[in-house]
């Protein structure tokens, strides 16, 4: 299993990779900082699963899905967003975009274990 982790906070993508690591379950973490770089990586690395933070510089996390939705390779890509901005409206374009988890920063660790060991096992978002 592939999991991106889009963020422009390298702390945030540290955290991250070193839950991974700690589940020990052979899970790859590739790393993004912005949005283009992500593309590029969904592009070229097919990730499972992404997290994927709404404000970056060069390319938001929403701008990300809207291009994403017009690849029928990646469309029906899992994303959950990870994401400082915690409004209803936010919440609402996540949702018209397809996504089906919303996760606000900061997230309480045992969330983010229970959610990528939760999809490592199931292969699907609970």
């Amino acid at each position: 299993m592939k999991i991106l982790i889009v963020d422009d906070e390298p702390l945030i993508r540290e955290l991250v990779v070193q839950i991974v690591d700690d589940l020990d379950m052979g899970i790859e973490v590739i790393e993004a900082e912005n949005g283009l770089e992500a593309l590029d990586k969904i592009r070229t690395e097919t990730p499972d699963l992404v997290l994927l933070d709404i404000m970056m510089p060069k390319m938001s996390g929403f701008d990300l899905c809207r291009i994403l939705q017009t690849e029928p390779p990646h469309w029906k890509m899992d994303i959950v967003i990870l994401s400082a901005k915690g409004q209803e409206a936010d919440k609402q374009i996540a949702k018209a975009l397809g996504i089906k988890k919303y996760i606000t920063k900061p997230f309480k660790i045992e969330e983010m274990i229970e959610l990528i060991k939760g999809y490592a096992v199931n292969r699907e978002l609970l």
